[in-house]
């Protein structure tokens, strides 16, 4: 189970040894983009269980092979939003566990030169307002492209966020806290800070960049 920062109250850390030992394995630069795609994965998938315990369930009639009995189901369409590109790699583990979910997808990019996010890409399905919507990137750095994803998301209408990361920097966790103190952060780690571009350190490098052979 996630623990609550004591400087960040909008943070959760994951301290459990499967996902640390699965995070060290990510960080290693030897780790080929094959490994690295699969490793991104389980760690999502371990995550989201725990961050999926507030989902809203109703009592449903199921008949077993030996009789009738009330279970409980889902009662909420929930929504997968990746930040493109590299939200991508974390999203067929969360879609293990929630096979039902939809994905929708906004895509941003960061200006080298002002770190601003721009955004150039977005779609959701329609009715994306009534459910769970899970933000997905396996990096917050600055918190720019995190923060100007949760306002479109916002702006249609979604009340019920939680974001999912790996790695995070302080710089970003403090950047969600001030805009949107509503939404919780979910990560693997807090790193120490980020470095004079913008990336953090220690960090796992360019996860879309490592996800993809394009670095």
């Amino acid at each position: 189970m996630p623990v609550t920062h004591d400087h960040f109250k909008n943070l959760q850390l994951f301290i459990h040894p499967l996902i640390q030992d699965k995070l060290a394995r990510a960080r290693d630069t030897g780790t080929p983009p094959s490994q690295f795609r699969k490793i991104l994965n389980e760690i999502a998938g371990l995550m989201t269980y725990e961050v999926c315990r507030e989902l809203r369930t109703r009592p449903a009639i199921v008949e077993t092979p030996i009789s009738k009995m009330e279970g409980t189901v889902l009662d909420e369409p929930i929504t997968l939003v990746p930040i493109l590109r590299a939200g991508i790699g974390m999203t067929d583990g969360i879609l293990a566990l929630l096979p039902e979910a939809r994905v929708g997808h906004i895509g941003l990019y960061r200006n080298e030169e002002t770190l601003d996010p721009v955004e150039y890409y977005a779609k959701f399905p329609p009715d994306v307002a009534d459910g769970l919507v899970l933000l997905i990137d396996p990096m917050l750095a600055t918190g720019g492209s995190a923060s100007a994803a949760l306002t479109q998301l916002k702006k249609r209408g979604c009340d019920r966020i939680r974001m999912i990361c790996l790695v995070a920097a302080p710089e970003g966790v403090a950047r969600l806290e001030e805009d949107h103190p509503d939404v919780m952060l979910f990560v693997a780690a807090l790193d120490e800070k980020l470095n004079e571009k913008g990336y953090i350190v220690p960090g796992l490098g360019d996860a879309g960049d490592r996800l993809f052979g394009t670095q």
